[in-house]
């Protein structure tokens, strides 16, 4: 039975969470994939852009079902499932360059690990930072309020006298 807030969520929010946080990912490795193909002056054309990228979005894609499949299913857009996501597209999508017979010297897998970790982990603590900031914003305007009705109280209590 899920217990983290994020699994008692309604069904629709965490259905559209999820293809949100998805669709995130996939940009993420897309721009991986592209700027890669800028640096190396490689051409920009789909086609090109579609052989460097696939075997690290099949990896996403395998880091995604690795997710989905976790016993406690936590939140996609969590940072802990993030880092098996992160983890999975560079692992894999390395294993898949070396099967193809594509370049996987050490300066790269170390590019694709600091580049891929940025941004696959890098959008998820700030979107949870984010959160973290705007409840403690949320209670602190909440503990200010309760302190200027007790203040209130208090001179309404004096001015009675």
């Amino acid at each position: 039975m899920p217990t983290s807030a994020a699994a008692r969520a309604l069904p629709v929010r965490r259905v559209g969470t999820t293809l949100g946080s998805l669709v995130t990912d996939l940009a993420c490795v897309g721009v991986f994939a592209l700027i890669g193909r800028a640096a190396h002056d490689e051409g920009l054309s789909l086609g090109g852009w579609f052989d460097t990228a696939w075997p690290f979005l099949a990896g996403l894609g395998v880091g995604w079902l690795g997710v989905l499949l976790m016993r406690d299913r936590p939140a996609p857009w969590l940072v802990r499932p993030g880092v098996v996501i992160w983890l999975a597209t560079v692992i894999v999508g390395m294993l898949l360059r070396v099967v193809i017979d594509a370049g996987t010297a050490t300066s790269f897998i170390v590019v694709a690990l600091v580049f891929n970790g940025l941004l696959l982990v890098g959008w998820r603590v700030f979107i949870q930072l984010s959160q973290f900031f705007s409840r403690w914003a949320d209670r602190m305007g909440t503990e200010r309020a309760r302190r200027d009705r007790a203040a209130q109280r208090r001179a309404a209590v004096r001015g009675r006298r």
